[in-house]
């Protein structure tokens, strides 16, 4: 009923009297059925959008009618075109055909998101069937979901993750090589001084052992002096070589 009165105010409004309503050419059986598409949804990244409106008009007047389009808030509504649109560089009313208009809404936003209803109206015939509206259209905007964002920020910190891990692996692995290897070095070097010891070892048993038989020889039987000084000096050398 409400949107009855807000038509008939708008028809109205673009006639210079009440007379125009019941013109003496008013065909008093025009029957008009309007049909709006009851839901439309568009996306986030959606900067226009297109309402439709379908008539059928029987009995009427070969003229075309006046096409309105209003919308509704949860408190309030706003007159768009009645015929001509107030703010037409948002909206604009288009003809497809005969019988079918669209309505764009242009720099859409979620503020747009209203109940939108057509309007038909022969405004030269007196039958109160000849100015009609749609159901009217749900017009939803959507907006970009935080579920998306959550998700995006799931996927980075993820790849961080990822990447704090494989830097962490590389550095691991780089140090507990560089500790086998040290290791290793290591344990060659104490095995190298093990044989380097246990060389001096048996060159300082031999050395001792020519010692003593030197001095038994001595004791026992005459021996050169040149020999005895080579003997000596050999066991010198073998000892001050394995001792260092």
């Amino acid at each position: 009923v409400a949107l009855l009165f807000v038509l008939n105010d708008a028809l109205l409004s673009h006639c210079p009297s009440h007379g125009c309503l019941f013109s003496t050419g008013a065909t008093d059986n025009c029957h008009v059925t309007v049909t709006q598409p009851r839901f439309q949804e568009a996306e986030h990244s959606a900067h226009t959008a297109n309402l439709t409106c379908a008539f059928s008009a029987h009995g009427c007047s070969p003229s075309q009618p006046r096409v309105l389009w209003f919308r509704f808030f949860t408190n309030r509504h706003e007159d768009l075109c009645t015929p001509e649109c107030t703010n037409r560089q948002k909206f604009q009313v288009y003809a497809s055909s005969e019988n079918n208009y669209w309505l764009q809404i242009k720099n859409l936003t979620v503020n747009d998101s209203a109940l939108y209803f057509c309007g038909i109206a022969f405004a030269d015939s007196g039958s109160p069937h000849s100015k009609q509206t749609g159901d009217g259209t749900v017009l939803t905007k959507r907006e970009r979901h935080k579920t998306e964002e959550f998700n995006s920020m799931i996927i980075i910190s993820t790849l961080l993750l990822l990447y704090s891990i494989t830097v962490f692996t590389i550095l691991a692995v780089h140090k507990l090589k560089r500790k086998l290897l040290n290791r290793s070095g290591n344990e060659g070097q104490r095995t190298e001084n093990c044989k380097i010891r246990s060389g001096r070892i048996i060159f300082r048993a031999i050395a001792q052992e020519l010692q003593k038989q030197r001095f038994a020889e001595h004791c026992h039987q005459p021996v050169s002096f040149i020999y005895i000084a080579k003997i000596d000096t050999y066991i010198i050398f073998c000892i001050f070589i394995y001792n260092t």
